[in-house]
């Protein structure tokens, strides 16, 4: 099978990224293959905020609307996820978890990332509800509410965030967070309080947080005493999030800008450093929304599109010349 015989793109990841450049990959009469690669990173939380016409709706809905769409186009969407593809003459060769092997002539990581969570129990289980990171995200739900930031390198700008939509936040120091004298003095003058202790559990009744356990350590003996119950609404963490990138393609994840995530880096439309290999979404922007990702998946497709086009004219040229 020569490169002309393949499917056009293959996409790794059915999320906003990856089904909205497999839309527009469709509408340009694109043969297009996707792998699901599973539910979307935000697929926990019971509503997207700030997607016009379909604020609220669930992540998992806009999803499977969005997987309709594409493939009223002519997308596929198969399931499996992609753990290591390479390329070579003229192509690209992916292989799934289940040894399946796929080929096509372009691919597009749309993989997405994952949210390292902190390892205190309960948390994980109220992640995307009332166990939050994103104040745009889900900031607007739980404004004028008990709020808590979890320590870490980033909960003095965090909670600075929260406190545009409630005057009671506090920062959990955890062990971890010390601020700066500036920072502490910018905290103390927007009255969000600085409380020690190591978080140790998620309290949770009736399905809905309801605080955490702290346990202070009293240094000058050596003993810890009882933990004590802090009372709270909402608890906000601050996750590393880690990109996913499939082996095979020599790509490297660096460090994000922002310090709180590992992502992989492209040019201005898309491109890797591996030949024929794009990338999209969160992936390349772990801070990206559900928007952002899929107007990243489209400009992209967009240049995909025309990657292949600049081929096709070339092949044709060949072709006139014998």
């Amino acid at each position: 099978m020569t490169a002309s015989d393949l499917p056009d793109v293959l996409i790794a990841g059915a999320s906003f990224a990856g089904l909205a450049a497999a839309t527009a990959l469709g509408r340009s009469l694109r043969d297009v293959l996707v792998v699901d690669g599973g539910p979307p990173r935000n697929a926990p939380s019971p509503g997207a905020h700030n997607v016009l016409t379909r604020d609220g709706t669930a992540p998992v809905e806009l999803a499977r609307l969005a997987r309709i769409e594409a493939e009223g186009y002519g997308a596929r969407v198969v399931p499996g996820w992609i753990v290591s593809a390479s390329t070579a003459d003229g192509g690209v060769t992916a292989t799934l978890a289940d040894g399946a092997v796929l080929r096509a002539r372009r691919l597009l990581l749309a993989s997405g990332s994952t949210d390292r969570l902190p390892g205190i129990p309960g948390l994980a289980e109220r992640w995307g509800r009332d166990v939050l990171h994103c104040p745009y995200c889900h900031g607007f739900e739980v404004r004028g509410r008990r709020i808590a930031v979890l320590g870490s390198g980033f909960s003095g700008h965090q909670a600075q965030m929260f406190r545009q939509l409630s005057d009671r936040v506090s920062i959990l120091t955890n062990g971890v967070f010390q601020p700066g004298a500036e920072e502490a003095e910018g905290l103390a003058a927007r009255g969000i309080e600085l409380i020690d202790g190591a978080v140790t559990e998620v309290l949770v009744e009736d399905d809905r947080l309801v605080g955490v356990v702290l346990v202070e350590d009293d240094r000058l003996v050596g003993v810890v005493v009882d933990g004590r119950r802090l009372e709270l609404d909402a608890l906000v963490v601050g996750p590393r999030v880690e990109g996913n990138l499939p082996d095979g393609l020599g790509l490297e994840l660096v460090d994000h800008p922002s310090g709180a995530a590992r992502h992989l880096t492209v040019d201005p439309m898309g491109r890797t450093t591996a030949p024929r290999v794009f990338a999209a979404g969160s992936l390349v922007e772990p801070m990206s929304q559900v928007m952002a990702a899929a107007a990243d998946g489209l400009r992209v497709a967009a240049a995909i599109n025309y990657d292949l086009i600049e081929e096709e004219i070339a092949a044709a040229v060949r072709a006139t010349r014998g």
